[in-house]
C-alpha cells in the first residue's frame, strides 16, 4: 500500500523556512502533482518524502509506516529526477537493474523486472544499447525503468520532463499517465509547469513561499480556486483581477459595476473590499452577449494586441473608464497580469478583431469569482448563486 501522509512537516535552514506546516494525505495509488513557482518548497517537500531531507517539525508516513528519520533504502520509495544520470558505461539492461544487483536479487528476478518494465515503457529493443546511443526521450524512459524495478509503494519524481524538448515533453506527458494506469502505483510528482500538473494528476497540490495554498483535482483548481495566489498561478494565460466595492447591490470598480443578489450571495458584505476575479475565456464581445444568460453591462475598451494562437485569439484590452451609457467613471482598477488598465480577453481564430479597435466587452456573472482583497481568500466562485466558501468546500485550502 503506497499511503502517504505529512502531518505538520516543517523544514528550516537557518533563518529560511522552505516547508512551513505542511498538510497532506496521499491515497494510495493516487496521482499527485505538487505545483508552483520556484522557491515556493515543492522540492524540498518531496526530498523530506524521499529521506533525502530530515524534517525540522512534523512526520511522515509511508504505508502507515513512520519514516520520518528512516534514510531512503528504508522507504520503499522509487525516485526519477530532473538529471537523468545514467552510467554512461552500462548498457540499458545494466542501468536498469544496477539497484536490484546491490540488493543481490538473483539473475533470474532481475531479469523478469528488466524485461517486465521495458515492454511497459516499451523499449524492449534497446535493452542492449548504451545511454550515448539513445534519444532524449529514451533516457528518460530508461532513468524511469530503473525506478520501476525497484517495485516500489511510491514513485517521487522530481520534474523528470523539464530538460526535454516541448513537443517530447507533451509525449512524456502522455506515456507517464499510461504508466500510472499500469502500475496503479502511488506516484508524487514535482513541477512548475501547471500544464503537466494539469494533464496528469488525479489532484494537485499548490504550494508558495512553503505553505500549502489548495489541494484538490485540476478542475476544481480552475473552476474554484481556494485565493488570489491559486487563482493567478492556475490558467494559462492568468486570471484576471480587478479591484472593487462592494455596495449594495452591487460591485463597483472605477471601471465598471457588476450586480448581485444579496439573498443569493450573503458573503458580499456592504463595504468590503474585494477583488474580482475573471478569466480570458469569460470576456466577450458585446455583440456575444445574446450567447450569455446572464452577462454583465457593457464595458468600453480598445484593442491594444492581438496574439493569435492557431485555435484561439488573445485579445489585450485597455479599458476606456466609461460605461456603455458614456457615464465618465475614471480609469479601471484592473490588476490583471498585463497592467493595471488593461484586461485579456479570448476569441475565436476567425475573430475580425484588429487592433486599435473601439469595442464593448461584456463578462459572464456566472464566471465571475470574487475574493477578499484583504486576505485573498475566495468569497464566492458565481456571483449569481453562491454557497459559503467555509470548511468542506472541496477546494479550500488546508489549514496548517
Amino acid at each position: 500500500m503506497g499511503e502517504v501522509k505529512l502531518e505538520h512537516v516543517t523544514k528550516r535552514y537557518a533563518d529560511v523556512t522552505a516547508v512551513d506546516d505542511m498538510n497532506l494525505d496521499i491515497e494510495d495509488g493516487e496521482f499527485v502533482t505538487l505545483v508552483g513557482p520556484s522557491g515556493c518548497g515543492k522540492s524540498t517537500t518531496l526530498e523530506t518524502i524521499a529521506g533525502l531531507t530530515i524534517p525540522s517539525e512534523g512526520t511522515i508516513t509511508i504505508a502507515g509506516d513512520d519514516v520520518t528519520t528512516k534514510p531512503p533504502k528504508d522507504r520503499d520509495i522509487a525516485m526519477v529526477f530532473q538529471n537523468i544520470a545514467l552510467f554512461p558505461h552500462m548498457d540499458v539492461h545494466d542501468n536498469m537493474s544496477f539497484g536490484l544487483r546491490l540488493r543481490d536479487f538473483d539473475s533470474e528476478e532481475i531479469d523478469r523486472r528488466v524485461e517486465r518494465a521495458a515492454e511497459i515503457l516499451q523499449i524492449e529493443e534497446l535493452v542492449d544499447r548504451m545511454p550515448d546511443e539513445l534519444s532524449g526521450g529514451q533516457r528518460q524512459r530508461v532513468a524511469i525503468g530503473r525506478a520501476i524495478v525497484r517495485e516500489p509503494a511510491v514513485f517521487l519524481m522530481d520534474e523528470p520532463l523539464a530538460n526535454l524538448d516541448a513537443k517530447l515533453r507533451v509525449h512524456m506527458r502522455t506515456e507517464l499517465q499510461r504508466l500510472h494506469k499500469e502500475l496503479d502505483t502511488t506516484i508524487i510528482y514535482v513541477t512548475h509547469d501547471q500544464a503537466e500538473a494539469m494533464t496528469m494528476s488525479d489532484r494537485i497540490a499548490v504550494m508558495n513561499e512553503g505553505h500549502l495554498q489548495q489541494i484538490a483535482p485540476p478542475l476544481v483548481c480552475y473552476d474554484e480556486p481556494a485565493n488570489l495566489f491559486v487563482a493567478g498561478f492556475i490558467g494559462s494565460p492568468g486570471m484576471n483581477f480587478v479591484e472593487g466595492t462592494v455596495e449594495a447591490e452591487e460591485i463597483r470598480t472605477e471601471g465598471f459595476d457588476v450586480a448581485f443578489d444579496p439573498a443569493q450571495v450573503p458573503e458580499l458584505v456592504e463595504g468590503d473590499d474585494v477583488t474580482i476575479g475573471v478569466r480570458p475565456e469569460d470576456v466577450y464581445p458585446a455583440g456575444e452577449a445574446d450567447e450569455l444568460a446572464n452577462p454583465t453591462r457593457r464595458i468600453r475598451a480598445r484593442t491594444d494586441v492581438l496574439e493569435p494562437m492557431g485555435d484561439q485569439i488573445f485579445v489585450y484590452l485597455v479599458l476606456r473608464g466609461e460605461d456603455a451609457a458614456g457615464a465618465d467613471t475614471g480609469t479601471s482598477g484592473a490588476a490583471s497580469a498585463q497592467g493595471a488598465d488593461e484586461l485579456l480577453m479570448s476569441v475565436e481564430p476567425d475573430s475580425d478583431l484588429t487592433d486599435d479597435e473601439d469595442i464593448e466587452v461584456v463578462l459572464d456573472r456566472r464566471k465571475i469569482h470574487v475574493f477578499d482583497t484583504g486576505t485573498g481568500n475566495a468569497v464566492c466562485h458565481d456571483i449569481l448563486r453562491s454557497e459559503a466558501m467555509g470548511g468542506g468546500h472541496p477546494g479550500a485550502r488546508e489549514e496548517t
